[in-house]
């Protein structure tokens, strides 16, 4: 395969952070190994996730949204890298327009630029039903005990987009994510894996959390799982919306309404620097 030398911009939300490129002005494939070359910390630009902006296939869309795990593999969505992709799209003139539709591997996401530069997005309904995740389990419930090696824990189960499941913890520095993070993100009854949060309630307006995302591993912030952590509070009364979940990045803003309304996320994007490299 030919050298390919391309543009580039790196951004992040919350510490959540992206290679972000224009694949609307120049022709962009990529293969996993690039993408892992990519998101090398060390040989590469590094990142958590590739993030291509392309062309809309559906004339319903403004563009299509790609989003690529350290690890090579694609997502079906992320909520962080939206926010970044808006305001990129937006501020690098390939468009005007300050709400869009993109369309991404799970559902079109919306997403709004807000006067101070932070961008709202339209999450989608979330879904419960098992089958849904996917997971493995005979009907719907709040809350589903699951066996991790020798012990066995409490999680919540939805999808958001991505298939998230979040544990209550007593205190979130403390969560034994390096050691149930990827255990449970590779669990048997996640047939296409899991993003695993770990949610200390502080009061009924606020959330803590730690994420550990399929195919990148522990992030600073992950935006869905921000989401997800606060429908599964809520749904278990132990918050109220809207709500604040503080991940090791920051803060993001999750309102939520109940069953059949979308989860409404608010957040900045941010600007780190640009180059280009060649694969």
């Amino acid at each position: 395969m030919p050298a390919m030398k391309l543009h580039f911009t790196k951004m992040h939300g919350l510490g959540n952070d992206f290679v972000v490129i224009d694949a609307v002005r120049q022709p962009v494939t990529l293969s996993p190994e690039q993408i892992r070359h990519l998101a090398c910390r060390r040989l590469g630009v590094g990142c958590d996730q590739v993030l291509l902006a392309a062309p809309a296939q559906s004339p319903a869309a403004d563009f299509r949204y790609r989003i690529f795990n350290a690890d090579g593999s694609e997502a079906e969505t992320c909520g962080n890298g939206a926010r970044c992709f808006a305001r990129f799209v937006h501020e690098r003139g390939l468009t005007d327009k300050r709400d869009l539709v993109l369309e991404t591997l799970a559902r079109p996401l919306r997403t709004t630029l807000l006067e101070n530069g932070q961008v709202r997005v339209d999450m989608g309904v979330p879904r419960f039903e098992p089958a849904e995740v996917p997971f493995l389990a005979p009907a719907a419930a709040s809350s589903y005990s699951l066996a991790v090696g020798e012990e066995t824990v409490e999680i919540s189960v939805l999808a958001l987009g991505n298939p998230h499941a979040v544990l209550l913890v007593e205190d979130v520095e403390q969560a034994p994510v390096a050691r149930l993070g990827p255990a449970i993100g590779a669990h048997e009854r996640f047939p296409r894996g899991v993003n695993v949060g770990f949610l200390q309630v502080v009061d009924e307006h606020h959330g803590r959390l730690r994420v550990y995302e399929r195919g990148s591993g522990e992030t600073l912030a992950c935006g869905s799982g921000a989401c997800a952590a606060a429908v599964a509070g809520i749904r278990r009364r132990l918050l109220r919306s809207p709500v604040e979940i503080r991940l090791p990045g920051g803060p993001l803003s999750i309102q939520w309404s109940g069953a059949g309304h979308s989860v409404m996320m608010t957040g900045p994007a941010t600007f780190v620097f640009e180059g280009t490299i060649t694969l």
